[in-house]
């Protein structure tokens, strides 16, 4: 490989638990020509060997010395290990800023995983990240390792322990995925030349949705789909914080529900706000709030087994949600839009708000629907900001009518 295209890769590994499968990793970079920097945090013991940067290098920036750290690894680890990720993120975080930071790689068990992903978290959309971990495929722990971030996970199903000849192909499939990624990565240098507009989707929305998109671009703008299954939209609400969008598109907005009652989409207590927030332009619609994600919860099934209850398979079972429950997504909702800094709209299609909310259909339940209109009405500071067109919402024209009126406030907010 040519001097010229030479990326610098950090390896992230705890050298005094873990130390020729790190070596080994490290001379495979090397051999595609690039810069390995090898960062050490170990806080068990003295490595054998120390890193390019080393674990006292890690403990001093994180605010303690390597003896204490060592020292609350036996009676405190989470002190242990809050440091050294505090100190790791930061020494990594100069790197980049120095342009030496093209990619990042993660190789080892629990701890590994939970120190190497937390630091990952800290570069920028676009930067290559992979752990290579047996924890990757572990249910009770991936959601905390990769969260929102775009973080690769390399199951190796062995440990790191001990090179023999599984973990070694493991170890090169893992190497050769992250110098790939590095080699071919645009970066963090993602340009448009359209204003960029999240848009929720979902599948009961999914019509709407998709020949919405087709209009937003021929309106002028780059719509970004953000699947609304409680990642997608909590990873939504950080791009707009993080300035990333223009404007939202927000017609599935269930995540406000499934939060309140604990469903399975729930992305968390701040749906909304990000937008609210910003000030962007938003034009939102209820596809979503009419039902509840409770699949493979044997005890949420059971306490809504009164309700009628769509099964699309043994994961996936949506529960009718009940009048009350709407009020009170309706109160929740018209708190965070009463404090809106900027222009929006929340579009009622009153013929149904979903694939599953039609006549004919069990879910259908125009009553229950009525009811969170109302009490949305009743609480919002500006009422006349609802509208309520004779639509059904999984349908092109209801896409049509969401894309007009996103228009509209995009325009208004533009002169304002």
């Amino acid at each position: 490989m040519m001097e010229k295209h030479k990326k610098g890769i950090v390896i992230i590994c705890n050298l005094d638990t873990r130390g020729e499968e790190i070596v080994f990793v490290k001379d495979l970079i090397a051999g595609r020509g690039h810069e390995a920097i090898l960062l050490d945090f170990s806080m068990e013991e003295p490595p054998p060997f120390p890193g390019d940067i080393t674990c006292e290098d890690v403990a001093r920036r994180g605010g303690l010395s390597i003896e204490v750290v060592r020292e609350k690894y036996r009676s405190d680890r989470d002190t242990a290990t809050n440091n050294q990720i505090k100190g790791a993120t930061a020494i990594v975080g100069d790197l980049l800023r120095a342009g030496r930071v093209h990619g990042i790689i993660g190789i080892g068990g629990g701890t590994s995983s939970l120190v190497a992903t937390s630091i990952m978290k800290s570069l920028p959309f676009g930067i290559p990240k992979l752990m290579a971990s047996p924890m990757a495929a572990h249910p009770a722990y991936i959601d905390k390792y990769v969260g929102t971030r775009d973080i690769t996970m390399h199951h190796t199903v062995l440990d790191i322990v001990r090179t023999n000849p599984l973990l070694k192909a493991q170890i090169i499939n893992a190497t050769g995925a992250i110098c790939g990624m590095v080699e071919m990565t645009q970066g963090t240098k993602i340009e448009f030349d359209r204003p960029c507009v999240a848009v929720s989707s979902f599948g009961f929305g999914e019509m709407a949705v998709q020949v919405a998109l087709g209009m937003m671009e021929d309106a002028g703008f780059t719509p970004i789909v953000c699947h609304a299954q409680g990642k997608g939209d909590k990873a939504m609400e950080e791009m707009i914080r993080d300035g990333a969008f223009h404007g939202v598109l927000d017609i599935c907005i269930g995540g406000v529900i499934e939060n309140l009652f604990k469903g399975n989409r729930d992305p968390g207590p701040e749906r909304l706000l990000a937008a609210v927030n910003k000030g962007i332009p938003m034009v939102l619609a209820p596809c979503g709030l009419d039902i509840l994600s409770y699949g493979g919860r044997a005890d949420m099934l059971e306490k809504t087994r009164d309700r009628v209850q769509y099964v699309q398979d043994a994961l996936r079972v949506q529960v009718r949600t009940t009048a009350e429950e709407l009020r009170q997504a309706a109160d929740v909702i018209a708190d965070r839009l009463n404090r809106a800094n900027g222009q929006w709209t929340f579009l009622i299609p009153l013929q149904g708000w979903s694939s599953l909310d039609k006549p004919g259909r069990p879910i259908y339940d125009p009553v229950a629907d009525g009811a969170f209109v109302a009490r949305l009405k009743q609480k919002l500071t500006h009422p006349e900001r609802v509208k309520e067109v004779d639509l059904h919402l999984y349908t092109a024209e209801f896409a049509r009518a969401a894309v007009d009126e996103f228009v509209q406030l995009y325009r208004r907010a533009k002169v304002h």
